[in-house]
């Protein structure tokens, strides 16, 4: 058998858990993540924007996020992020908040407004706790009193979970370990502790084998990480910037070279040019 493709792909996760002949896959991660958050089990999803041939996957900017409504109108945003764009948490707010706002048509009453509900699925860390599965929601600092139950926010970040970390029970873990995909020695437990994810090991060892699919994934990846790069030449060069401008109010105050390169990080050679362009 050829090597698997990665699940955490957006590509590749929305096509095991955002094709319409996949929902089942989807309602039952849904449900393991809601159960445990402490929230009421799904019967049923609708996906509103399931995955078809016309998504792009070499657009850099694309998102293959999944977004699914349940029978009472609640809506959901699952999304898959393999490199860290950074200002995630800003980010989730702008997006849960044109999700929340586009409900409404002009001249609706406020209390037609559903909950919206944000799964983030993370391959790296941004929060400080331990913990793999943080939620949010609004309330009062003191009390804990609910201002409304209409924002829930999830973040799920894999980098949390150890490459040989097992579990005995199934639930929610199981399903990420699987997204990791860093020890397939584990699968066939995973897959007897949560039906499910047979069938989401199934659609992953067909897409591996199909050529059009992993040609479409490989653009895909070589689309994420030349984004990725961007992003952090563009992060390290306003790095550079800062430590520059620092330096020249350094220079111009008289602080001796050896200091400033000691704080700034840039060699005396270029403190010297600096010094001699002022």
């Amino acid at each position: 058998m050829r090597d698997l493709l990665d699940p955490k792909n957006d590509f590749v996760f929305k096509r095991i858990f955002g094709s319409e002949e996949n929902k089942d896959v989807l309602l039952a991660f849904l449900n393991r993540t809601f159960q445990e958050a402490g929230e009421p089990q799904l019967s049923e999803i609708i996906l509103m924007n399931p995955y078809t041939d016309k998504d792009s996957p070499q657009d850099k900017q694309s998102i293959f996020d999944i977004q699914a409504k349940t029978a009472e109108g609640k809506l959901i945003n699952i999304e898959m992020q393999l490199f860290n764009r950074y200002d995630n948490e800003k980010r989730t707010l702008y997006y849960w908040s044109k999700q929340y706002a586009s409900q409404l048509e002009e001249g609706q009453p406020y209390k037609n407004l559903k909950k919206c509900v944000t799964i983030n699925i993370l391959n790296f860390s941004i929060l400080p706790s331990d913990r793999y599965h943080n939620v949010f929601h609004l309330r009062e600092d003191r009390s804990g009193i609910s201002l409304t139950d209409d924002l829930e926010i999830h973040f799920l970040e894999l980098s949390k979970l150890s490459h040989n970390q097992t579990t005995a029970s199934g639930g929610l873990l199981s399903w990420l370990l699987f997204l990791k995909s860093d020890n397939t020695d584990n699968w066939e437990v995973l897959k007897m502790q949560e039906p499910e994810l047979g069938k989401a090991m199934t659609v992953l060892e067909f897409l591996s084998q199909d050529e059009d699919a992993r040609r479409i994934y490989e653009l895909r990846q070589k689309a994420l990480h030349d984004e990725a790069s961007l992003r952090e030449g563009a992060r390290e060069e306003g790095e550079r910037k800062g430590k520059l401008d620092v330096a020249i109010k350094m220079i111009a105050k008289g602080m001796d070279l050896a200091s400033i390169s000691e704080l700034t990080g840039i060699s005396i050679e270029e403190l010297k040019k600096i010094a001699q362009a002022q």
